[in-house]
């Protein structure tokens, strides 16, 4: 189905109005629908400009310039961090309801865009090899992939897929450092092995044995040897374990052994992120890379997704608060510019908030603390009663069990 601007423009705005009306009708009165309409609605908002311009060969055209030394590296970094975030719900494919076609019309775009992308010599060909930071993002395309087999590299065609494993084979060329940066290789190759049957095995073996080496405790991993105060725990290291895991697990690989303790050590993260979310709908804006936003709650939503919370956490808590969260930052005055794109800063528009290695391609990793999207509609994710999560729950004199670490 073919969708005008205009009809997208009125799409999200029913959207938007389902998801805030205070008197909605019957059919979209639970408080699941109206969240789920909401998170959608942010989803659209964040990917139209993106998609629509790589699907017309004109993203470095219009993404908008924040850091000029990041210019060659922005348009891989919005369409690799935007799919790895939007991917899960686009593997849901079209459907007949209103955002049924909406996936539609994304899965089109995102299709054609990614063809575009990988186009040699092509107005919008992407740098996936030159200077260090598009392995980063070669990355989060390839774990986009795997998030979507069915709809992104299913739709590609002959032509598309080749050029698109030779891209990011050239990202070989670029050395990770010894931290967060193993697991960006390791994702690469995973995907390569999953949708060609080849790869090269050692960048996933090493990334792996270092991050059982670097394993701080309680659920936490060092970032490289050091432990640093910040997210990338949930940005980079515990979403790309499981990622990478998964699919040694579908090659029957040794390293497949250690996905259990994986997801045990990520389910007891999940859990500390869900205690994060404050009564308010905020949580503690520390470290590095903050204008990330709600990509700080990823292993929240990935194992929200993969239906791996801990047993003492209820999925629609999770939502309750990530959407409270949501609507903090995307409702913040300042968030996007006059003609959609995202602006730097983790509450509005606070551009002193940002590190020199941030373009304005970085910001959309926030779509992946939207992954749980990619649970249907019916899931108890999304069906189930709203409730308090934990810190409301507590703060408002609820008598509830008390917190303890993991031992492993």
């Amino acid at each position: 189905m073919n969708m005008t601007n205009p009809q997208i423009s009125l799409l999200l705005t029913a959207l938007l109005l389902i998801a805030s009306s205070g008197s909605a009708p019957a059919a979209v009165e639970d408080a699941g629908t109206k969240d789920r309409a909401y998170s959608v609605s942010v989803m659209a908002r964040l990917a139209d400009p993106v998609l629509t311009s790589l699907a017309d060969n004109q993203l470095k055209k219009n993404l908008p310039p924040l850091n000029p030394k990041r210019d060659a590296f922005a348009p891989l970094e919005a369409l690799g961090r935007l799919l790895a975030g939007m991917a899960p719900w686009l593997e849901l494919g079209p459907g007949t309801d209103e955002e049924g076609k909406l996936r539609e019309r994304f899965i089109r775009l995102a299709v054609k865009g990614i063809g575009n992308a990988v186009e040699p010599g092509g107005p919008d060909a992407m740098n996936f090899s030159k200077g260090g930071q598009p392995l980063v993002d070669a990355a989060f395309l390839a774990e986009a992939l795997l998030r979507a087999p069915n709809q992104l590299w299913g739709n590609l065609g002959e032509r598309e897929r080749a050029n698109l494993v030779a891209s990011l084979k050239s990202s070989r060329a670029i050395k990770p450092g010894m931290n967060n940066w193993l697991l960006f290789s390791a994702t690469v190759e995973a995907a390569l092995w999953k949708f060609t049957g080849e790869c090269e095995t050692a960048p996933i073996e090493f990334a792996i044995q270092k991050h059982l080496e670097w394993y701080k405790g309680d659920g936490a991993y060092g970032d490289g040897p050091q432990w640093h105060w910040d997210y990338y725990n949930s940005y980079v290291i515990q979403p790309m374990l499981l990622d990478v895991l998964r699919v040694c697990e579908e090659k029957k690989h040794p390293l497949a052994k250690n996905y259990p303790l994986i997801q045990e050590r990520a389910k007891r993260y999940a859990g500390v992120q869900e205690r994060m979310i404050s009564p308010e709908g905020t949580f503690p804006v520390i470290g590095r890379s903050s204008c990330y936003r709600l990509g700080a709650f990823q292993t929240l939503a990935a194992m929200s997704l993969s239906h791996q919370l801990p047993k003492d956490v209820n999925p629609a808590a999770v939502r309750s608060g990530l959407t409270a969260v949501l609507r903090r930052i995307f409702e913040a005055p300042g968030t996007f510019d006059s003609k959609g794109w995202l602006r730097p800063g983790a509450c509005g528009y606070q551009p002193s908030i940002v590190e020199g290695y941030i373009s304005t391609g970085s910001l959309y990793l926030t779509s992946c603390g939207l992954l749980a999207l990619g649970l249907p509609p019916g899931d108890p994710y999304w069906s189930g009663a709203g409730m308090p999560w934990t810190q409301k729950r507590i703060w408002a004199g609820t008598d509830i069990p008390g917190d303890h670490a993991i031992k492993n």
